[in-house]
């Protein structure tokens, strides 16, 4: 009997999950799926919470749910790969042996890491939503709070879902515009970004959108520490932003067991080749999601684009053919822009988000780089997306190859 590892059981640990299990012979291959959690959560839900648009049931199903039969499960925590020895080795003793790994451990705010952010305004006047905990407990924050200056500040990149930043801002306009207090809140968007996105093109579009909210964007704010006394944000070169409420993306980190495992860089972020998502290390370890340090978004969608690419890798390498798969980067966000209208990008390593219609050329029927209805229709659409097709590993009508059809080359 062979044996496929997967460590992780999330988006793309279960996505590959529902993929090998029916493709490979139960009577040949026994898949095990590692993850200490038992709870799988909608994580670009967390954004809805603090404005009361959903609730934490909206957002948590049990992992067991999108498991397929014929998949071992294993609930804990995982002490380190040995790569050499082709193993891996969990919490408790017990040892694990793979023909193959899948890394798919994502990666986990580190709020720690910047100096005084977990001090005596933490969960009381500083708030992250990037964990279930943090988006709660920001909802009952914002219930109650009167205005004041509300800034949201990204502490270091990469991230994941870099447009959530610029969606919470778009959606904290709407909420206090509706509770009738937008005038007495002062919103900011505080980034270490040249503006509001990476890439030119769509950063016109988008702080273009901001500023017509009445949302104002500091960029290249590289935060150094936070005070809670004076109740700023001091960067590097010691500018200070003032704030009476913070919303914080922490630093991001894959998991502790990647550096005890001697596979990952400074962030914990393992190298893999950006084309074949095989491990820059070892030949039978691929990496799949937020854990790897590949050049493109933290974001659900590389991680079910990239799935497709690593499941015909794998299965060339199975059957002895050379990765003829290549992952070109591919990311599509929904940015949720308030008042029931949304924006679409669409990109990948060589091309950034331009402008046209998608999925279909000329028709759509979602516009890219617009702000218009149907696409707020698109991101509330996909959570029913996520739970029933994606997850099981089912197809979408999206090539995992990013399309120049129906979109517009334009110059700054």
């Amino acid at each position: 009997m062979r044996k496929l590892v997967i460590l992780g059981g999330g988006t793309a640990g279960t996505m590959m999950a529902n993929k090998l299990r029916k493709a490979l012979s139960r009577d040949e291959w026994e898949i095990t799926v590692v993850d200490k959690h038992r709870t799988h959560y909608y994580q670009p839900g967390f954004l809805f919470i603090p404005f009361g648009i959903y609730n934490r049931s909206d957002v948590e199903k049990s992992k067991s749910d999108f498991f397929p039969s014929g998949v071992k499960v294993i609930y804990s925590d995982i002490d380190k790969i040995e790569g050499e020895e082709n193993r891996v080795l969990l919490d408790g003793g017990q040892v694990l042996h793979y023909d193959f790994l899948i890394v798919a451990t994502g990666t986990q705010t580190r709020p720690e890491e910047t100096p005084g952010l977990t001090d005596k305004l933490w969960k009381k006047e500083i708030f992250d939503f990037y964990t279930i905990e943090g988006a709660v407990d920001l909802q009952k924050f914002f219930k109650t709070w009167e205005g004041g200056k509300l800034v949201m500040a990204i502490s270091e990149l990469p991230y994941k879902c870099p447009v959530a930043p610029i969606e919470f801002v778009c959606l904290a306009d709407e909420f206090f515009t509706r509770k009738g207090i937008r005038d007495k809140v002062e919103i900011s968007l505080v980034t270490p970004l040249p503006g509001a996105f990476t890439k030119p093109i769509a950063t016109a579009m988008l702080s273009e959108l901001l500023k017509s909210k009445n949302i104002n964007v500091i960029p290249d704010f590289y935060i150094e520490r936070v005070d809670n006394d004076k109740k700023v944000l001091v960067s590097y070169d010691q500018r200070e932003v003032e704030f009476d409420a913070l919303t914080i993306v922490p630093v991001n980190m894959g998991a502790d067991m990647v550096e005890r495992s001697g596979l990952g860089d400074d962030l914990n972020f393992i190298p893999t080749n950006k084309f074949t998502l095989q491990s820059e290390k070892f030949e039978n370890i691929f990496v799949l999601g937020d854990a790897s340090n590949i050049p493109t978004s933290k974001a659900g969608s590389v991680a079910h684009f990239a799935s497709e690419i690593l499941f015909e890798n794998l299965m060339n390498t199975i059957e002895g053919r050379p990765l003829t798969a290549k992952f070109d980067g591919h990311a599509n966000c929904y940015i949720e822009t308030g008042f029931g209208k949304g924006a679409l990008i669409d990109f990948n390593y060589e091309t950034e988000p331009l402008p046209g219609t998608f999925p279909l050329p000329g028709i759509g029927p979602f516009g890219l780089l617009k702000n218009t209805k149907m696409n707020h229709y698109g991101k509330i659409m996909f959570r029913w997306i996520y739970w029933h097709i994606l997850l099981k590993g089912k197809e979408l009508p999206v090539e995992a190859d990013m399309t120049m059809a129906g979109k517009k080359r334009v110059s700054l």
